[in-house]
């Protein structure tokens, strides 16, 4: 079966149609997206970067302050601490969930899937600390979504000098064993980030580096750490290993270290051919098969090569090759995609946005026990809920619906935002998504979804909408069949195409 332009664009490098939301036309309006992405500020996290950084420096000090608290009251301490803990989760849902709206209101759907991709290729969690809650949203927003579509030497850069990285992969901790700092300190390499650096930033498993290598990469990596004031980025020449240290045959450093040394490396290492087709690979991976065609990669390889690592020309070389639109439904779409795509396809944004947010007042009516009133002859009545009262149960119910089929979705089908479960990120290929258990969480959300949002949609005429000419024949008399709406909507978020891209 032949797709459509269209549809190959909007199913397999986007997050799938949505109603009233124009199609790219050709390969440079979906390019047109890189441009236009970095333009619209991302709505994460709350209130923007700065306001972000404040409440960074705010939580810093609030965390001394438990610390440094006098007395032995160590119940109090942890009640605050617990407290305080409550109010960062609360603000971490709140950035998690303008990230899903993100992708579900965005309608450059190529740069939100890139933002997800580099994200998982440079991959954080929140769940590493408390102020990884408030740091992880801030390092996508700030360090990956401004330079997926320029040279791949920046984008490894601020990938690596974020505090996100240097607190998640530990290279806080690393001192040079002989510098001044860690010989005072009785402190030591940590060689994380040197070993994820070379396996899964840039060459990758199996290119022909030694762990000799990885000790190198930590050592040249020495001195760049944080300041833990205000948790931002810092080089510190008394904690970086002095001398010469060398990664794949090139000397980096020597007796005066500065910052230009890991950068050098940086740079080295985004040049590599090495690199170049690990990076090629894995895209081709994520966007078009588990067993990408060898000519698409060595096509973009030598764009890369061409270019230095100019990452829209490598994804043009990408769209370019007939590769890129042939054998639809190879891939499985993650839960994040499924979930994106359903919501879009459902036109479910403006309720999931504008309930995303609990409302305390609901939680604490809800939970507490009934009024007693003065009936009036000394006998004591129930109080009646009254309009307010009935206003926040609804608004209760809406908030627990978005969270089911937002977050709550995202952790039952293994793909919570922003907390993968290695540094490797999560996985792509199909056989790890499309599994027994899988296929019954998205069973399960395509049937509340299409109660919640299609009760007046006809079944038929959303399949059109949703996956028009990639319905096979099959799927289109089912759903022609299907007893009821609800059913015939079910059937259309659960059929092989929707799940497939």
């Amino acid at each position: 079966m032949s797709v459509s332009f269209q549809t190959m664009a909007a199913i397999r490098f986007g997050y799938g149609f949505r109603p009233g939301e124009a199609q790219p036309e050709d390969k440079q309006a979906l390019l047109a997206q890189l441009k236009l992405g970095v333009e619209a500020k991302p709505s994460f996290p709350d209130g923007g970067a700065e306001a972000c950084r404040k409440r960074i420096g705010d939580l810093q000090d609030q965390l001394k302050e438990i610390r440094q608290e006098a007395g032995d009251d160590d119940e109090q301490r942890r009640n605050r601490r617990r407290q305080l803990q409550r109010q960062v989760q609360r603000g971490f849902q709140r950035d998690a969930n303008q990230r899903l709206m993100q992708a579900v209101l965005s309608p450059n759907g190529f740069y939100e899937r890139l933002a997800t991709f580099w994200t998982n290729h440079f991959s954080t969690s929140a769940n590493k600390s408390l102020p990884m809650r408030l740091i992880v949203p801030l390092y996508e927003a700030e360090a990956i979504r401004p330079n997926i579509g320029g040279p791949f030497r920046d984008l490894l850069r601020a990938a690596t000098e974020h505090p996100a990285m240097l607190i998640y992969l530990d290279q806080a901790q690393s001192q040079g064993p002989d510098s001044p700092g860690g010989m005072r300190q009785k402190k030591g390499l940590n060689e994380n980030l040197g070993r994820e650096l070379l396996e899964l930033h840039t060459l990758g498993a199996g290119s022909g580096y030694t762990q000799a290598d990885v000790r190198s990469a930590a050592m040249v990596l020495t001195g760049l750490t944080i300041d833990r004031d205000d948790m931002d980025v810092a080089f510190r020449p008394r904690i970086s290993e002095p001398g010469q240290h060398t990664v794949l045959g090139v000397s980096y450093g020597g007796d005066r270290r500065t910052r230009k040394d890991y950068l050098a490396m940086l740079d080295d290492l985004a040049a590599h051919p090495k690199t170049a087709e690990h990076i090629c690979r894995k895209l081709c991976i994520h966007f078009i098969a588990d067993q990408p065609a060898p000519e698409m990669i060595s096509a973009m390889t030598d764009v890369w090569k061409r270019t230095d690592g100019d990452l829209t020309a490598v994804y043009g070389a990408m769209l370019d090759h007939p590769a890129a639109w042939r054998d639809e439904g190879a891939k499985a779409r993650q839960p994040f995609d499924f979930v994106v795509a359903g919501l879009r396809a459902l036109n479910a944004g403006s309720f999931m946005e504008a309930n995303q947010d609990n409302d305390d007042d609901a939680d604490a009516m809800m939970a507490a026990p009934a009024k007693d009133a003065d009936s009036g002859n000394g006998m004591n009545a129930m109080a009646l809920p009254g309009p307010a009262d009935e206003d926040k149960v609804k608004r209760r119910k809406a908030f627990q619906t978005a969270r089911a089929l937002g977050q709550g979705a995202l952790r039952r089908m293994g793909q919570p935002i922003w907390l993968p479960p290695s540094p490797a990120g999560f996985e792509e290929t199909f056989d790890a998504w499309i599994t027994a258990s899988q296929l019954a969480e998205r069973l399960a959300w395509a049937r509340r979804a299409s109660a919640q949002f299609g009760k007046d949609q006809d079944p038929r005429e959303f399949l059109k909408a949703t996956l028009a000419d990639a319905a096979r024949d099959e799927t289109i008399r089912v759903v022609s069949q299907a007893p009821n709406k609800i059913s015939g909507l079910t059937l259309v978020l659960a059929s092989p195409e929707f799940n497939r891209r």
